[in-house]
């Protein structure tokens, strides 16, 4: 299948072109109507807003952010918005291209979107945030809505940053509109669970893939590059929960070793009490996130940013289970690598949608204003992972392809359907 029908379509750069790749892979393997391919092959809407923002000693800066939305059809769009000095649109657009997988991998009623601001926030005072926030989110407002568009947190936002939003759309609308966004805090329509879903997600597809291998989680070490919430979240419930051992973490300011394992709730507390970093944590034999990745164990939790494994690397990495905490950790050619080497990977669209899952609970919740206690979310959630899990892995099997493209299947199906079932309006 060519990439479009029309010669003026480019990938927005590298990343994106990646992902298409990706679904590439799939749409062949599938055979996909191409007229139905090379629509999802592209974002629906793409809004880039350049929106002043006053600091505290009176100067007017202007900063650049993005809203993309990329297909529609299976319900409103779905995705969180980052603040990083690193956002463009290359990263936006394929954030957005992912999550319409994951939502249908999943078989949520969403389609993808994703947003983004160009910002250095340890460069902001709180007053200066909230200001930024506040005047994207009204920037963006054409497209976001309950029923249209309900962004969450990414990297560099959170629940305090998902309020304003949800109040500066409300004070624009007129009424208080809680479906918005989510992941808020729990005073205003939050939900239980939200902070550690990812992170659950990817335990719970962890141990499904030792299952699938016939191990024992319990007896597996891990290791697990990014110590942020997905990474921290997934390290607590991968040891307290399910018995593995995690050896090695590592964040920003480097890595940590222990063959006997880290002790993660006091961990976290080191991390809490020192701005947030693991550096310096005195239990541990300090390692960089490079030899992190090439450590010998049975599972592999890359929970950083995109491209962390490479063709560079790949030949070097022992863990026999790669679960993708990030988005787009791996490289398609060092997917490739680490294909022939027999590694089983739980690709991102399926490892890291405990999320977007949560999320979608709490959107329900506050759709019909009434709320659900902890044990029901993580019941609810453990099922639906699970549920997925199996359905790629026997799609895996089906077509004899590897766990990424499998779900690709799953997903891309899911949406083609949609895509076909609704028609093409206005004709």
């Amino acid at each position: 299948m060519k990439l479009s029908t029309m010669g003026n379509l480019k990938p927005f750069g590298p990343l994106y072109e990646n992902a298409q790749k990706q679904f590439l892979k799939a749409a062949d393997l599938m055979d996909l109507d191409p007229n139905i391919g090379n629509f999802l092959l592209w974002p629906q809407r793409i809004l880039e807003v350049h929106f002043p923002v006053v600091m505290d000693d009176g100067r007017v800066e202007i900063f650049e952010g993005y809203r993309v939305q990329h297909n529609t059809a299976r319900g409103p769009a779905k995705g969180g918005i980052r603040y990083h000095p690193d956002t463009n649109l290359d990263e936006v657009a394929s954030l957005a291209f992912w999550m319409t997988w994951k939502c249908a991998v999943m078989n949520l009623p969403y389609g993808g979107g994703k947003g983004g601001v160009r910002v250095d926030v340890t460069q902001l005072s709180e007053k200066e945030l909230e200001r930024l926030s506040r005047r994207f989110f009204s920037e963006i407002q054409v497209l976001v809505g309950p029923q249209k568009d309900i962004p969450a947190p990414d990297v560099n936002t959170n629940a305090k940053i998902m309020a304003w939003y949800m109040d500066t759309y409300s004070m624009n609308v007129g009424y208080t509109a809680l479906g918005v966004v989510t992941g808020k805090p729990l005073d205003l329509g939050g939900s239980e669970g939200r902070p550690e879903a990812t992170g659950r997600g990817v335990a719970i597809t962890a141990n499904e893939a030792c299952k699938a291998l016939g191990k024992d989680i319990s007896k597996a070490t891990v290791a697990i590059q990014g110590f942020g919430n997905v990474g921290s979240y997934s390290a607590k419930i991968l040891s307290e929960e399910f018995g593995a051992k995690i050896v090695a973490v590592s964040d920003v300011s480097g890595g940590l070793y222990n063959e006997n394992g880290l002790d993660i709730n006091d961990l976290i507390a080191y991390r809490d009490a020192n701005k947030g970093l693991i550096k310096g944590y005195p239990k541990a034999k300090p390692i960089t996130n490079e030899e992190l990745l090439e450590l010998d164990v049975d599972i592999l939790v890359p929970a950083a940013l995109e491209n962390a494994i490479t063709e560079k690397n790949a030949s070097n990495i022992k863990a026999k289970i790669i679960v993708e905490g990030a988005n787009g950790p791996t490289t398609p050619e060092a997917e490739e690598i680490l294909i022939k080497k027999g590694v089983l990977i739980v690709p991102d669209i399926l490892a890291n949608a405990g999320g977007v899952t949560v999320s979608y609970f709490e959107w329900v919740q506050d759709l019909q204003t009434f709320f659900w206690d902890i044990d029901d979310i993580r019941k609810k959630l453990t099922k639906m992972m699970v549920n997925a899990f199996a359905e790629v892995y026997k799609t895996k099997e089906k077509y004899n392809t590897d766990m990424r493209t499998a779900a690709y299947i799953v997903a891309i199906n899911r949406v083609a359907n949609a895509v076909k079932e609704r028609g093409y309006y206005p004709m």
